[in-house]
């Protein structure tokens, strides 16, 4: 049930005191109190009607009115526990992280090209989103952050400098010292150091995992635990091969497979890999990235999209990859859906690979490394609870 508004008139004097005070204390506890209780479909019409990391969002056009929804992912870490290997537990990704509604122009010339999120970078990594997708380029003599086609970056598909972005992840580690970030770069970055030049700048070399410790034939990586102990908490993965040897960076599909993107990608009951990738069932590389976007973003279809067809996606990637759970999860407008969404898809693929449930909120341990379910059983856990609340 949405919380209503409640009011309260002036106080009365009584006694050569004002009674406002105790009856607006009795005001807020009941409002805190309502708010707590709010689920994931319950209508609203402020963020204040609803829970703790929930949005008041509607998701039109299939539904008429607002309703709460998520906005904030599961910490798995804090729920169970971060003592098991980093490709043990799965990670909300954001695709074009950098490419931000209403970003102003830091070119002068206004941006004529896609948007893909609605949060700064700051706020998606806050509200748990732990891997970001980077476009990288030469531009102006630096490196910056577009959105472009044919490996070149043009004032009106320029977003920002790579290092602002690159200060602000740097600002989050230094704040979540047991938090650990994976930056995928689609790189088009040519200068000689180029990257490595602004990683330096940014602050964000004394978090760099090294490629020497990167798990080769499938094996599984460190600990999280000593990762974060090491305080070696930011991943960096590049699509150019040579980096590895050049710069230290990590060649992403030494690592990882990754399915299509894109229109590609999103075709019901298919999962196939991109051209640069191994095949999914190639249990040589220990990481899944499974991306769900289509080619053109689209803000109302999001909504839809993250909702029961981006569960059956992970569903299917998980048979076409050897059964094997993603461990990155890449959408657009990451916070859109009709309830669960894609903190719920994620909360999905943590409890399949903490302790075998559809929810890592059912995950509990008992053991150091010992995961079990609670009661109620797996199979009654609900997906995506915003579904079964339906507005008329």
């Amino acid at each position: 049930m949405a919380r209503k508004d409640l009011f309260v008139g002036r106080g009365k004097k009584m006694g050569g005191a004002f009674t406002a005070a105790p009856a607006l204390a009795l005001v807020l506890l009941v409002a805190l109190s309502v708010a707590a209780t709010a689920n994931v479909g319950d209508s609203c019409s402020t963020a204040v009607d609803c829970g703790g990391g929930q949005w008041c969002f509607d998701c039109q056009p299939e539904f008429a009115g607002s309703s709460c929804v998520r906005s904030a992912a599961t910490n798995p870490f804090q729920l169970t526990n971060n003592s098991l290997p980093f490709n043990k537990y799965a990670y909300l990704t954001t695709h074009n992280s950098f490419a931000i509604v209403g970003e102003p122009s830091h070119t002068g010339v206004p941006r004529i090209t896609f948007d893909n999120q609605e949060d700064t970078v700051t706020d998606q990594l806050n509200n748990g989103v732990r891997a970001l997708m980077l476009d990288t380029y030469d531009f102006k003599g630096d490196v910056w952050l577009c959105h472009s086609n044919g490996g070149k970056c043009n004032d009106f598909t320029a977003f920002e400098p790579a290092l602002d972005t690159f200060k602000e992840i740097e600002a989050f580690l230094g704040a979540n010292p047991s938090e650990i970030v994976t930056l995928i770069l689609e790189d088009y970055v040519h200068a000689p150091n180029g990257l490595t030049n602004v990683f330096k700048a940014s602050g964000l070399m004394k978090y760099w995992f090294p490629v020497s410790k990167m798990p080769q034939n499938g094996k599984d990586w460190p600990l999280v635990s000593d990762m974060v102990a090491s305080n070696q908490r930011l991943l960096v993965f590049t699509s150019i091969r040579s980096k590895q040897a050049t710069e230290g960076i990590a060649y992403q599909w030494n690592f990882m497979v990754e399915n299509n993107y894109g229109d590609d990608g999103m075709d019901a009951g298919k999962c196939s890999n991109r051209a640069e990738s191994a095949p999914l069932n190639d249990k040589t590389k220990s990481l899944v990235l499974v991306n769900y976007f289509p080619s053109v973003p689209v803000k109302v279809t999001a909504c839809l999209q993250h909702s029961k067809s981006l569960t059956d996606m992970v569903n299917t990637c998980y048979g076409a990859a050897g059964n094997r759970w993603a461990n990155f999860l890449a959408v657009d407008y990451y916070k859109r859906s009709d309830g669960g969404g894609a903190f719920q898809a994620t909360d999905l693929l943590n409890g399949r690979l903490l302790c075998g449930c559809q929810d890592v909120k059912s995950c509990s341990v008992r053991q150091e490394t010992r995961h079990t379910c609670f009661l109620p059983p797996c199979a009654s856990v609900v997906l995506d609870p915003g579904r079964d609340k339906r507005r008329s």
